[in-house]
């Protein structure tokens, strides 16, 4: 019974301590200082389009529950910007090769020939 009484009361302690430490109980009062929020270190470059290696390398920061929603938001807007240029692009250029192709395959006009009628 002694041994029992005694591991309870120096598990208390142990509890004691280790609270009194995680709680802060030390000499200096002060409050610890606000850290910074993470933010996003490489973002999309501005001046450039984007590309496959600038993609690749985007990390988003962590934050309490994920990444930081603001800075998802804002890489994915603007890969969705650039991919709709680059598809409006890629469209018109189909569009002026499948005009050049259709030129390209009507017959030219023979410039001897007399139109109908005359002669």
């Amino acid at each position: 019974m002694v041994m029992f009484l005694f591991l309870v009361v120096a598990l208390a302690v142990v509890v004691a301590a280790v609270t009194l430490a995680v709680v802060g109980g030390g000499e200096s009062s002060a409050p610890l200082p606000e850290a910074a929020p993470e933010r996003l270190q490489d973002p999309l470059p501005q001046g450039r389009p984007v590309g496959r290696e600038d993609v690749e390398s985007l990390r988003f920061p962590l934050a309490v529950r994920g990444y930081r929603m603001s800075d998802v938001d804002d890489a994915l807007g603007r890969l969705g910007a650039e991919l709709a240029e680059r598809d409006a692009r890629i469209a018109g250029l189909e569009s002026a090769l499948a005009g050049a192709r259709a030129a390209a395959a009507r017959p030219a006009p023979d410039k001897h020939e007399h139109p109908e009628g005359r002669q």
